[in-house]
């Protein structure tokens, strides 16, 4: 039961998300920031140091929700960091001005990318971004879309 305190304790310190993207790295400055992840079940397994959290899964920080149907979290024991996190199923991830849905997401932390695929659309305001699969590289700040196709509504100038 220790060990499961420890891991459960662990999540919450990590961050999946900062708010100029969807993600960001887990180590700030001095600290790390507080991730709350809630779901019907958790299982645990140490011994292949992953968690899994499924049904009405919902990952929350200071400014980004994600939610998910499944959520794997991979993670380092000795070091205490998050290397990869998949989410599966009606993935959906949004803060103030932007969300985005798809059918899975994978977190790669030391590559510092999230990658959506399986329909991944991006809405923010009244445009549109939808491709075969979007890859945000978070510490660039830049998305590529593969496939991309783009909705832009074009207001009128106000004169």
């Amino acid at each position: 039961m220790l060990k499961l305190s420890f891991i459960i304790n662990s999540f919450l310190i990590i961050i999946l998300f900062s708010p100029g993207t969807f993600a960001s790295t887990l180590d700030k400055k001095e600290g790390k920031s507080q991730i709350i992840i809630s779901s019907e079940t958790l299982t645990a397994d140490n011994k292949n140091n992953t968690a899994v959290f499924e049904g009405n899964v919902v990952a929350k920080t200071d400014d980004i929700t994600m939610y998910s149907d499944k959520m794997i979290v991979s993670y380092d024991n000795k070091d205490s960091k998050i290397i990869k996190i998949h989410a599966l199923g009606n993935v959906k991830v949004h803060n103030e001005d932007r969300a985005l849905f798809s059918n899975e997401a994978i977190y790669i932390n030391n590559e510092e990318k999230i990658i959506f695929t399986g329909n991944p659309k991006v809405i923010e305001g009244e445009n549109m971004i939808t491709g075969k699969q979007i890859i945000f590289f978070l510490k660039d700040n830049r998305a590529v879309i593969e496939e991309s196709r783009m909705v832009i509504q074009n207001r009128p100038d106000k004169n």
